[in-house]
């Protein structure tokens, strides 16, 4: 019988699981990702909040088209429109007719605390009888363009 000399058996090594640079690597590499996606989400959260407030605007500018084929006026002149204001999470709508009431203003602002900046007038945008859109505060910074704006400062 031939015996086994225990030189001959070649110690292997029991390899599981991961190292510490490999994890390290994995950690760097998902924080990296992270800061990258991570503003860009938030942004794609706040324009489709922003959407809500423009969808309402003109959906109640047609409101008040309605009301005005019935009645001949906006409401009250120098005082609130005729038509029920919309309802929104993100926005509180105003509405005022002219003097006299032959034209009006509606303006949606940013409510504050529900992810659209620092303050209650974050973003405001108005519209008018003619069809005039404009937004006078955009991201919490005062701005006067004649467009809504959605992303940047450019309409």
């Amino acid at each position: 019988m031939k015996s086994v000399h225990p030189h001959n058996y070649v110690l292997q090594k029991n390899s599981s699981g991961f190292t510490l640079i490999e994890l390290l690597i994995t950690v760097t590499i998902i924080g990296i990702l992270t800061a990258i996606a991570y503003p860009a989400y938030t942004n794609y959260i706040t324009r489709g909040k922003i959407i809500d407030g423009h969808a309402l605007l003109a959906q109640y500018r047609i409101q008040l088209e309605q009301y005005y084929q019935d009645n001949r006026n906006y409401g009250t002149a120098g005082g609130a429109c005729g038509s029920t204001l919309p309802t929104s999470t993100y926005f509180t709508f105003t509405c005022t007719a002219g003097s006299p009431a032959q034209t009006y203003t509606a303006t949606a602002s940013s409510i504050a605390g529900v992810g659209l900046g620092t303050g209650a007038n974050g973003y405001v945008y108005t519209i008018n009888e003619t069809n005039t859109k404009s937004t006078t505060s955009f991201a919490g910074g005062a701005v006067n363009k004649s467009c809504w704006l959605v992303k940047g400062t450019e309409c």
